[in-house]
């Protein structure tokens, strides 16, 4: 991985079941809630959660309208276990493929999640992918922990 800082390692435990966890990081309308960082929204086109499959998503940022987009490429899927796939940003000064593996395990309380991001552009200071993938964790637990049942 040409031009990486290094990798960023990330754990949370989750008061929700793996299912809905890992359901969070497969559906379009639930990653384009959680996935970008505070003051961010995110767009996804469309999503082909199978081995080989992706999406391409744009972060944009809610006070200044910028934005920037990637591409995500799955290359492993485990259901309720394991995801794994290859980032590459569409700006050509961000060069370079990121991998990005996710690994869920059931617990007594709710599911352990792992993250390990490796690859990282050398423009990007690692302490900033811990800052975005904290915010995203956060929104995350919002997403999945709360336990609402149909009336």
């Amino acid at each position: 991985m040409p031009n990486a800082t290094g990798t960023v390692r990330l754990h949370r435990v989750l008061r929700a079941p793996a299912e809905r966890v890992y359901k969070a990081f497969t559906d379009k309308s639930a990653l384009e809630r959680w996935l970008p960082p505070f003051g961010f929204t995110g767009a996804i086109e469309e999503i082909d959660v199978r081995v080989g499959g992706g999406y391409r998503m744009s972060f944009t940022n809610f006070s200044t309208g910028s934005s920037h987009a990637f591409s995500v490429e799955y290359i492993e899927l485990i259901a309720n276990q394991r995801i794994c796939h290859t980032d590459r940003f569409d700006d050509p000064n961000l060069v370079g493929e990121m991998r990005v593996t996710i690994d869920l395990k059931s617990v007594v309380c709710g599911t352990e999640l792992s993250i390990v991001q490796a690859g990282i552009p050398a423009v990007i200071p690692e302490a900033m992918c811990y800052l975005g993938w904290q915010e995203s964790l956060v929104q995350l637990a919002h997403l999945v922990e709360p336990d609402i049942a149909d009336q």
